[in-house]
């Protein structure tokens, strides 16, 4: 087959294809325009987040059998009309799972500990003890929705911290155990000191954490979100944050960001994300929750064997 790489990835994908009898066409800077006058001459397309693969573009692709996606979310390919022509629609949770596991974990107990501050402070020449004094992890309940790739890995590395552990997931089944308490979202208003998001961005997770959602939570709340940005309304968790009614938050992904999650322009955001970068009881980090050498190379194995597997 022949394959187009529209983006960059680690190496031992493109070479385990090739390996295996396949063209791989490594062109990473051709522009939409470019793409669009030559993606009929493929069999298969290799993305990350640069470009959508739109309507327009899949019926241009009329030798294509699959597009992969070296990454979890699938927002930025219109799957159903892919899949509607045929096409094999692939990417690779399984790959960047315990990167984002890791983060999700590392943010919340720096939050916690207000480790971030202090290091600043130390380097400052500041010693302040009591006022960096920390809130433990252990003896809360955490609350996950989406029990996939993501949520079962960060629920793996809460076993060790005594936590109780509840999840929500509205679309599977029988997955509690001994560490795990399968749960309904209410029961999440009900019990939860701490909330992490792990679903992909559909319609219906569209500003799902809403100022509606912080409302419901019975007690005061910690919210983690490394899923995407437009899953969270920045406006209504400054607004929850400013109240008390949101105790702090790790934020991973804003709402803010370009489409291939390369940059974001800070001199146009609005007011709530100037807002949000002064409170100190949040944790910003700039998309790479599933971002380490690890996973990139993780990543390109799980999707160049899904490639083979259909091929």
């Amino acid at each position: 087959m022949k394959i187009l790489f529209i983006d960059s990835n680690h190496s031992v994908l493109h070479e385990t294809l090739m390996n295996a009898g396949h063209t791989c066409d490594l062109n990473y800077h051709w522009t939409k325009e470019e793409i669009i006058a030559n993606i009929h001459l493929y069999d298969g397309v290799v993305i990350r987040s640069r470009i959508k693969l739109t309507k327009e573009l899949i019926d241009k692709a009329v030798r294509l059998k699959f597009i992969a996606r070296a990454g979890a979310g699938m927002e930025n390919i219109d799957v159903a009309y892919a899949e509607s022509k045929g096409i094999a629609c692939l990417h690779a949770p399984e790959g960047n799972k315990d990167a984002v596991a890791e983060h999700a974990l590392g943010m919340l107990l720096s939050l916690f500990n207000n480790l971030c501050r202090a290091n600043k402070e130390v380097r400052e020449g500041k010693w302040i003890r009591e006022g960096n004094r920390g809130v433990e992890l252990m003896g809360k309940t955490v609350g996950i929705i989406g029990y996939g790739n993501m949520g079962s890995a960060f629920a793996q590395r809460l076993r060790g911290f005594g936590v109780t552990v509840m999840v929500y997931d509205k679309y599977k089944k029988g997955f509690g155990n001994e560490f795990i308490i399968e749960s309904s979202l209410q029961e999440l208003f009900e019990k939860a000191d701490v909330l992490s998001l792990h679903t992909p961005l559909t319609d219906e997770t569209h500003y799902l954490l809403n100022d509606a959602f912080f409302q419901s939570f019975k007690k005061k709340i910690y919210i983690i979100n490394t899923a995407r940005g437009k899953c969270l309304n920045t406006a209504d968790l400054v607004k929850n944050l400013h109240s008390g009614k949101v105790l702090g938050a790790c934020i991973d992904v804003l709402e803010y960001e370009a489409v291939s999650f390369e940059n974001i322009d800070s001199e146009s955001t609005p007011e709530a994300f100037k807002q949000l970068i002064e409170c100190e009881n949040v944790m910003l980090s700039s998309h790479i929750a599933g971002w380490t050498h690890e996973s990139n190379e993780k990543i390109a194995s799980v999707l160049a064997g899904k490639i083979l597997a259909i091929v």
